[in-house]
């Protein structure tokens, strides 16, 4: 998984000015939190809590407003999980599609999967239905490793 360029950095301020956006301290920080914790899916409450460590004044709706502008502007996408909660993960420029995960339904655990096994599905679909796929979301749910070793015991 990779992180967060400088250039999508860059990308990401351009995107914001652009629209009549800045990037203000609060927004930077929500960013950074995101960025270090990628991989995490988190929830904005999750998010929150961890932003107001670094930034004790920011409010729950600045960080729900911030991932409702971030969303907007493709720096990130929802993630549902069938846990009840909305969930979000960054998007690389470089990636076609979003990765699959495994959704351990023991304990949660959300593992990304980062070849995209359904090329060939796809190929197939878009000649078939004569239809452009732009992405495709794909969750396996199961029991982790961990679990199962747990379970054995």
């Amino acid at each position: 998984m990779s992180k967060l360029s400088p250039e999508d950095i860059e990308r990401f301020k351009g995107n914001l000015k652009e629209k009549g956006y800045k990037l203000t301290p609060q927004r930077r920080a929500i960013v950074d939190v995101i960025i270090r914790n990628e991989g995490s899916h988190l929830t904005t409450e999750e998010l929150y809590d961890l932003v107001k460590r670094e930034c004790p004044e920011i409010g729950l709706a600045t960080v729900y407003r911030t991932v409702q502008l971030l969303e907007a502007l493709g720096v990130i996408c929802k993630l549902d999980l069938n846990d009840g909660c909305s969930r979000y993960e960054l998007i690389h420029e470089e990636e076609n599609h979003q990765h699959h995960h495994l959704v351990c339904t023991n304990c949660g655990k959300v593992i990304e999967v980062q070849d995209d096994l359904l090329e060939v599905l796809e190929n197939e679909i878009e000649g078939k239905y004569n239809f452009k796929i732009k992405n495709h979301s794909v969750k396996f749910y199961g029991i982790c490793n961990e679990c199962t070793k747990n379970y054995n015991k």
